[in-house]
Formats: C-alpha cells, sequence, structure tokens
C-alpha cells in the first residue's frame, strides 16, 4: 500500500514539473510557441475538420434511426465468428477503416455507452479500428511527402494487414462466452426479421424528430472536432519544445538501443522518436531524411502504427466517461507498429520500386473542401462496406439454415 502511494506521488510530481515547464517555455518563447499552435491550427483546419465532420454526423444519425441495431442483428453471422465481436461493430469497423482515428475510439465509446457491447468487447474493438485513415496513407504520406504514389498501396496495405491481424489476435481477449452463447441462440430464419425489430425499437426509444436529430448530430460533431482540434494544437507546441530542449534527442538516443537489431540508419532515429509523439510531423520529416527507402518506409510503417501521444490522447479522452479498459488499445498499437515492419517487409519483396525523392506537401495545400469530397466519398466507401457485409451475412445464415433442413429431412426419410 505504500509502495503504491510513493509511485502515485512520483507520477503527479511529473506531470506537475512537465507541465511547469512547458509553462515556462512558452513564455520565454512565446513566437516559437505561436508558430507551433499556427501549425496545428492548419493542420486541423484544412484536413481533419473536413474531413472528419461528415462521418462523425452520419454516424450520430445512424444511431439515432436505429440502424446501428439493425446492423447489429444483421452482420452478426459475420463479426461473431471472425472477431468475436457483436454485429453492431462492423459499423465502427467500416467507418474507422475509411476515415481514420480518432473516429474509431468515438464510435466504439457511443456502442458501449448503448450497451450495444461488452466492456471486453469495447476494448478489443477500439484496439483495431482507431487506424490512419486511406486519405492520410495514400495522399499525405505517399504523394504529399515521398512524392511516389507508387508506395501508396504498400504502405496502406502493410498498415491494414497489420490491423486485422491486431483484431483477429485479440478475439481471445477477455472472457466472452455469454455474448458466444447469445450468437448460437440468434441463429435462424427470422435473421432480417429480428434486425428490422431491433431498428424499429431502438427508433421508438430515441423518439426524436429527424430536425432535432440532425441539428443534435451537428453540435456534438462540431464540439468532438474542436476538442479533437485543441489536442492537435496542444501537441503541435509540445513536440517543438521537446525538440528544443533536447528531449527528442534522448528519445531518439532510446530508440537506437532498443531497436539495434533492426539496423535501422542511425539518421531516422529522430525521426522516430518525432513520430513517438505526433504522427503527421514524424513521417513528414522521415520523408526528408536521407536513408536508403526500404528503411524510411520501415519506420513510417512503425510511426503509422503506433500513431502517436497526440492520437492516443484524443482516443483515451473519448473514452474516458465509459468503463472501456485502455490497456488492450496501447497493447493494440505497440503490436500494430510491429506487425506493420512484418507486413511492410513482406509486400516490399512482393513489388520492385524505384526510389524517388521530392518532399512537396502536395495535400498540405489542398483547399478544405477538397478534403470533404474525399470524406464524403470514403463515407459512401463505409456504406457500401457495410452492404456487402450485411450481404455476405444474409448468404452465410442462408446457406446455413439450408443444410438444417437438408440434414434433417435426411434423417426424417431414414427413420420413414
Amino acid at each position: 500500500m505504500l509502495k503504491k502511494k510513493y509511485s502515485q506521488i512520483f507520477i503527479l510530481t511529473v506531470k506537475v514539473l512537465f507541465t511547469f515547464l512547458i509553462a515556462i517555455y512558452m513564455i520565454i518563447y512565446p513566437q516559437v510557441a505561436f508558430k507551433a499552435a499556427l501549425r496545428g491550427l492548419n493542420t486541423w483546419w484544412n484536413i481533419v475538420f473536413p474531413a472528419l465532420l461528415p462521418f462523425f454526423v452520419i454516424s450520430e444519425i445512424f444511431m439515432g434511426l436505429g440502424l446501428v441495431n439493425f446492423l447489429g442483428v444483421l452482420l452478426e453471422p459475420i463479426m461473431r465468428p471472425v472477431f468475436n465481436l457483436p454485429g453492431s461493430s462492423a459499423f465502427a469497423v467500416a467507418v474507422g477503416y475509411t476515415s481514420g482515428a480518432p473516429i474509431g475510439a468515438v464510435l466504439t465509446a457511443k456502442l458501449r455507452k448503448q450497451n450495444l457491447c461488452s466492456k471486453e468487447e469495447a476494448s478489443h474493438l477500439m484496439a483495431f479500428t482507431n487506424n490512419a485513415s486511406p486519405l492520410f496513407l495514400f495522399g499525405a504520406v505517399a504523394v504529399g511527402m515521398f512524392n511516389n504514389p507508387a508506395l501508396g498501396s504498400i504502405i496502406a496495405g502493410a498498415h491494414y494487414l497489420a490491423n486485422l491481424t491486431v483484431g483477429l489476435i485479440l478475439r481471445f481477449h477477455g472472457n466472452r462466452k455469454s455474448s458466444q452463447a447469445g450468437f448460437k441462440k440468434s441463429q435462424n430464419k427470422q435473421i432480417l426479421i429480428k434486425a428490422f425489430r431491433a431498428l424499429y425499437h431502438a427508433h421508438s426509444t430515441d423518439g426524436r424528430p429527424i430536425g432535432k436529430l440532425l441539428g443534435d448530430a451537428v453540435k456534438n460533431s462540431v464540439q468532438t472536432l474542436l476538442l479533437i482540434g485543441g489536442f492537435i494544437i496542444i501537441f503541435s507546441v509540445i513536440i517543438e519544445i521537446l525538440n528544443q530542449l533536447g528531449f527528442l534527442a534522448i528519445l531518439a538516443k532510446i530508440f537506437s538501443l532498443v531497436l539495434a537489431d533492426l539496423n535501422i540508419e542511425p539518421n531516422l532515429y529522430h525521426a522516430l522518436a518525432c513520430g513517438f509523439v505526433e504522427m503527421t510531423i514524424g513521417t513528414k520529416i522521415v520523408s526528408e531524411t536521407i536513408a536508403s527507402l526500404e528503411h524510411k518506409l520501415l519506420v513510417t510503417s512503425l510511426i503509422l502504427g503506433w500513431l502517436g501521444l497526440s492520437v492516443h490522447a484524443q482516443a483515451i479522452s473519448m473514452v474516458a466517461d465509459t468503463d472501456i479498459d485502455i490497456k488492450p488499445y496501447l497493447f493494440g498499437r505497440i503490436l500494430h507498429s510491429a506487425l506493420a515492419g512484418f507486413w511492410l517487409i513482406i509486400l516490399l519483396k512482393s513489388k520492385g520500386l524505384t526510389p524517388t525523392t521530392g518532399t512537396r506537401p502536395v495535400l498540405f495545400q489542398a483547399k478544405p473542401w477538397l478534403f470533404s469530397l474525399y470524406s464524403l466519398k470514403n463515407l459512401g466507401v463505409s456504406l457500401l462496406l457495410l452492404l456487402m457485409i450485411a450481404v455476405g451475412g444474409l448468404i452465410i445464415n442462408h446457406i446455413k439454415y439450408t443444410r438444417k433442413i437438408l440434414f434433417f429431412t435426411s434423417i426424417y426419410k431414414k427413420n420413414k
């Protein structure tokens, strides 16, 4: 007990000293802090806000109308055997994979609050749906930073294959026998009828007219995005301060000792240290570093798998008012980072790539409305993906039901 108390006092002291140090530096060097904050604000306003707003609004409307409950029943035959998760989690998977962090954490928190998944299931779901978006991977990283569109499929392939692997590994997390039993019980020919009943019940329980629902969706979405913007700005300042004070150099040295067996080129460790704190800045520095393409892609995959402390702070804040355990999420980020490097090496060996120099930030100069259009396109992809999964679930369920009829019919004929 005494040891735990001293540990808590030590952690509190570190927090106070760190906060005090940042405040003092901002007072002494206000211009540096202002430029860093402005860089974070531009990133949020020009990229994050227009890219995520349509997803946030539509997810609020989906939940208010009861469509998530409908999908939950319909997609159970696929989500439960593959990931050991309820069907409603397919909504978070589809939207999270097409729009990126932190919307996976936002939707997971909403599912948990509506009791559409258990505590263990929510922890599992959050661990592999909070990832980088296709827009960031194909556009910002491959085109904008590396100036080589051919790298998009390699980077994204390693990223998403690693994330799906994390989801499959964590399917064994926690004790979920009761949910498995509920799944087996629900497998019958009336799955479509049950899905519509769940839709009607959820919509009746909510009771908001469409105008009220749309207004609440926009209001809640903007509030969430303001919170995300605050995190992006403050972490942009923090990473600049850490760099000026030499903490990132120390962190780079630690990484060089821990990852010595990977034989990464020494000048990439500084970029890795920056990416440990903030993903976007880290990947940009990687692309500008003089090193072999293979090593640059490896470090990029490690950073994208980890996502950065900035994204973690956003995700943790989104689930702070729930009982979701954050430890599987952090474990999933570490595991994802390692697996992304593994998948990257496999994909690199399957393709011959020619290194291309250049770091012109194409997408960072784009207009905000372009990101809104791209976000709406991804939203359509999400809905199409959900529809394909739903059709697959109905086909699987129909095949199982048909086999049962044929089996019992054959037994009846033999007895007769």
